[in-house]
């Protein structure tokens, strides 16, 4: 199926610019925005419509999470029939097919024994899922004293009072210091220019950062430690990509000491890296993952944690029989309108073989990356699969500013980026072609020789 022959559907732009107090918007300069609002009305295939009727690339896939593609009929259509045919169904000592049937598919996609699935609406609400996973498995096997949880500087897990703990984003934790989760350590993260700028796929340098896992042990004992938690690929923080062996010794440290291993696949999932999932592309296997995103294309929110079945039968088959296993949930858990998207989802993902597709196409991303090098103020270019993170060198006195410019010209130019501090990241939908990489890249290049 070509896409580049798709040209975004005209859509009216009713209501386009309503009022603009009363919305307190999320992670956006709020004041700045409603100076000069930045407005999307429609979206199709590869493309966003503002409601001045100009066509924006997305070079995001909206928020890392329309993989296949904007305004796919097939996932419309399923969410309209489930609509119509049941809107909601309690979750609670309650089930519905597509729920069952979405988790059937998912475990069938998943690598190793990482076949149970417990759905959540959110990659926030996936990390907070699959902390207290963590503690009740420990508990269940009576080791209660694993409560301590490593997370990792520069670390994005979301929003959630257990996901800001883990996470090592400081601007995320820094307002709210002092209601953190009691017992935490955070690894180094793995970002050095002077040892690993512009390299090509994974960096060379970094794999003994693992080892301070063992500084943890021993400072605190294996025995209080319950998980690590890591992205794979740290996505928000600016696509910092793991040196080779990093994961793997993650992995060997954690099973030498009984703690469980947390892969946060909430952006690498569903074929971001040119594979289903970051444990299939780097070969490592976690006791967790979190995923959301790419799960429903983004067209309903939806997010799940995937356990090993040993965890999870550890927790279920312990407790008492008609008795609650595991003291958790949400009320739109495995949502209808939900599976349907991401059934759906998964049906496009198979019959378009899209991370086949991206990892076909993920060369010649990585080459159009790596031209910027070179371009005024680029420090560091980083790219894996359909994934890359371009850094800017900081203003002084003025972090985050020279990014921040180079979105708002990428904007008035026709393009969406995302930016992180001085990082800009990109991540296009997979079913880019190259002619969206090229025009993607030129109009990027241009910008960034034109922020001084």
């Amino acid at each position: 199926m070509t896409h580049a022959a798709h040209s975004p559907a005209p859509l009216a732009p009713i209501d386009a610019r309503p009022a603009l107090d009363a919305h307190w918007m999320p992670f956006t300069a709020n004041r700045a925005f409603k100076q000069l609002p930045r407005m999307l009305v429609g979206a199709k295939d590869m493309h966003y419509t503002t409601d001045d009727g100009r066509t924006i690339l997305d070079g995001t896939a909206g928020l890392w999470c329309v993989n296949a593609g904007h305004g796919r009929e097939p996932i419309v259509r399923a969410i309209a029939a489930q609509a119509a045919e049941m809107d909601y169904a309690p979750p609670f000592q309650m089930g519905h097919p597509l729920a069952f049937r979405l988790a059937e598919r998912l475990a069938t996609l998943l690598p190793g024994d990482l076949d149970r699935v417990f759905f959540t609406n959110s990659g926030s609400e996936s990390v907070d899922t699959a902390l207290k996973m963590a503690l009740a498995y420990h508990r269940a096997r009576g080791e209660e004293s694993r409560v301590r949880f490593v997370g990792r500087l520069r670390g994005y897990h979301g929003v959630g009072f257990g996901g800001i703990a883990v996470g090592g984003i400081e601007n995320n934790r820094k307002a709210f210091t002092g209601q953190m989760l009691p017992h935490l350590d955070h690894l180094p993260h793995t970002h050095a220019l002077e040892h690993n700028a512009f390299s090509r796929g994974q960096p060379a340098w970094g794999a003994h950062l693992a080892q301070d896992l063992e500084r943890i042990v021993a400072e605190h004992g294996a025995e209080t430690i319950a998980a690590v938690i890591v992205e794979p690929v740290a996505g928000s923080t600016g696509v910092l990509l793991p040196p080779i062996g990093y994961l793997e010794a993650l992995r060997a440290i954690c099973d030498r000491h009984g703690i469980l291993l947390i892969f946060d696949e909430v952006i690498t999932g569903f074929g971001r890296l040119g594979a289903p999932f970051a444990a299939d592309k780097f070969g490592v296997l976690p006791d967790l993952m979190t995923v959301a995103k790419g799960l429903s294309n983004g067209a309903v929110p939806m997010g799940a944690v995937f356990a090993r079945r040993g965890v999870h039968d550890a927790i279920v088959n312990t407790a008492p029989a008609s008795t609650i296993e595991f003291f958790h949930g949400y009320t739109y858990s495995g949502h209808p309108l939900a599976c349907a998207a991401a059934l759906a989802t998964l049906d496009i993902y198979r019959d378009e073989g899209l991370f086949e597709r991206a990892a076909e196409l993920a060369p010649y991303w990585e080459e159009a990356a790596h031209g910027l090098r070179g371009v005024p103020n680029v420090v560091d270019v980083r790219a894996l699969g359909l994934v890359a993170g371009i850094e800017l060198a900081s203003r002084p006195d003025a972090m985050g500013a020279r990014a921040y410019e180079a979105f708002l010209g990428c904007f008035r130019a026709g393009l969406l980026t995302r930016v992180t501090g001085d990082v800009i990241a990109l991540s296009p939908p997979l079913i880019a072609e190259r002619s969206h990489v090229d025009q993607l890249f030129e109009i990027l290049s241009g910008v960034l020789r034109r922020v001084a």
